[in-house]
């Protein structure tokens, strides 16, 4: 595909895109800029020389940092590779330094092209307090709630008059990072100290707010793209309500639990919001769902972890999208020209271990094996055999993602999709997952918030017989190189007498 054609204005402002990611959304990212003729710079750090997105760049340029993730946070560093490369845009996918108004004006002072909204934009729509009361302001919904920058001195007493139960929240956070859980207000002020503290360790940012808790809510989400020329369209709805410590697990779209009114109403209030906001790029809009009636939750200023699902169902490429609109281009279709195409499922696969609390594991791979990418089956995944999966990185090794004709369909596809998939070296969660998959009230789309805590088994690893367990342990050992040469070895005693028949 040449760049007259891959750019409808008749050639691209940038000829190279460096990535400032790794793992999966690097190369994922890096697909796409070079389906539409363009040149792909990856960054990295040394722990990841040897990654895919690494190996099949067009370039790839090594930062350095006191830690691993340092050296991703660096913006300066990260600007100063992309104009030695000659790199004319910036793609900071999700994560990092995606939603880092700072970064973003970095790019903009260096002459480059942010692959996203404007720094004014993150600043609006990162800060969660900002960001509510933005939306508050316009006349959308958003949950009864307390802000601690509206007076601090009596933060507590307002949350208090909020109501029971209530969700202690940093205002910079993102993650689940010092989300707190209260249920009554004899413990309020010690949770507080420490979602304060946890929003100062993890952001830099100690200001908290609390909203009020609903109970066995959903968390539906709504993919928004808006362009520098006034146009916003929404990408329809996204379930993700199954969660561990707030943070997802496996998404899905459409959400099962809406109807196409309520589905018109939450995607349209999205737009909205975007709309009002003078949004552009790619971005999320996310809501807590119950009973028929939804609140505002936050927004997130990049693309989504889960977007493969929203892709599935549209047929739309949203970096493609992303990096049209950073190029100035318009919107390249209407809000009445997409549709829903069947229903897709994606799954998040994590190096950890549910059955200890899903705490991150660790070690070498020693092999992978991936399901066909047959229609319908899709795997996003930056690693490969022999790579080291340490905790230096977030657990998640890969996405798999599964479309059908209905949502049915795309669940059974995912059953069997995960069990075709393994990768050995680091317990990962995909036995768990085709669990989850096969449970009655997730079949039945009874999905919301507390699923996992409501279905502790599921987490839990199926009990082995003595006898399987003693087949395990010898197949096991006989992998053990010192273990299989004292297997195969033949006794002084025989290799002595040599050849001979009885």
């Amino acid at each position: 595909m040449s760049k007259a054609e891959s750019h409808p204005g008749g050639g691209w402002p940038f000829k190279s895109v460096l990535i400032a990611n790794r793992g999966e959304i690097a190369l994922r990212i890096l697909r796409t800029v070079r389906a539409l003729g363009l040149e792909a710079v990856v960054v990295h750090h040394a722990a990841d020389s040897g990654t895919p997105a690494v190996a099949v760049a067009d370039r790839a340029i090594e930062i350095t940092g006191a830690t691993p993730i340092a050296a991703y946070l660096d913006g300066a560093q990260i600007v100063a590779a992309a104009r030695a490369s000659g790199a004319g845009a910036i793609h900071p996918g999700y994560g990092f330094l995606s939603e880092n108004a700072h970064f973003a004006r970095q790019v903009a002072d260096a002459g480059l092209i942010f692959v996203g909204p404007t720094a004014d934009a993150i600043e609006l729509m990162g800060d969660k307090v900002r960001a509510r009361a933005f939306v508050a302001a316009r006349g959308f919904p958003v949950a009864s709630s307390a802000i601690e920058d509206d007076d601090p001195k009596t933060f507590s007493d307002r949350a208090r008059a909020v109501g029971f139960p209530l969700l202690i929240k940093p205002a910079a956070g993102g993650g689940g990072k010092g989300m707190r859980i209260v249920r009554e207000a004899a413990v309020l002020d010690d949770e507080i100290v420490r979602a304060r503290s946890e929003g100062t360790r993890y952001f830099g940012d100690g200001r908290l707010y609390v909203e009020r808790y609903v109970e066995r809510p959903r968390h539906i989400e709504v993919q928004v793209l808006g362009d520098a020329h006034g146009n916003v369209v929404h990408l329809f709805d996204r379930e993700c309500s199954i969660q561990r410590r707030f943070q997802k697990i496996v998404e899905e779209a459409p959400s099962p639990a809406l109807d196409e009114n309520e589905r018109k109403r939450i995607c349209d209030v999205a737009a909205g919001i975007a709309r009002a906001a003078g949004y552009r790029n790619a971005g999320t809009i996310e809501f807590i769902y119950g009973r028929g009636e939804f609140y505002f939750l936050e927004r997130n200023t990049r693309l989504q972890v889960e977007h493969p699902v929203t892709e599935m169902i549209t047929g739309v490429d949203l970096v493609a999208e992303q990096l049209r609109v950073a190029a100035g281009e318009p919107l390249r279709f209407t809000q009445s020209g997409l549709r829903i195409d069947g229903h897709a499922i994606e799954y998040r696969i994590y190096a950890e271990s549910p059955a200890r609390g899903f705490v991150p594991t660790t070690g070498r791979i020693v092999e992978m094996a991936l399901p066909d990418t047959e229609p319908g089956v899709r795997v996003d995944t930056g690693i490969s055999k022999g790579q080291a999966v340490t905790a230096a990185f977030d657990p998640m090794l890969a996405k798999l993602v599964v479309h059908g004709r209905d949502r049915e369909a795309a669940r059974a596809r995912g059953y069997d999709a995960l069990g075709s998939l393994a990768v050995l070296g680091c317990e990962t969660n995909t036995a768990f997952l085709r669990r989850l998959t096969a449970n009655p009230d997730f079949a039945a789309g009874a999905l919301h918030t507390g699923f996992l805590d409501e279905h502790p088994t599921l987490a839990a690893e199926p009990p082995v017989s003595a006898d399987l367990a003693a087949k395990l342990i010898a197949a096991a050992a006989l992998s053990l190189r010192p273990v299989r040469d004292a297997a195969d070895a033949v006794p002084e005693l025989f290799s002595a007498m040599g050849p001979w028949r009885n």
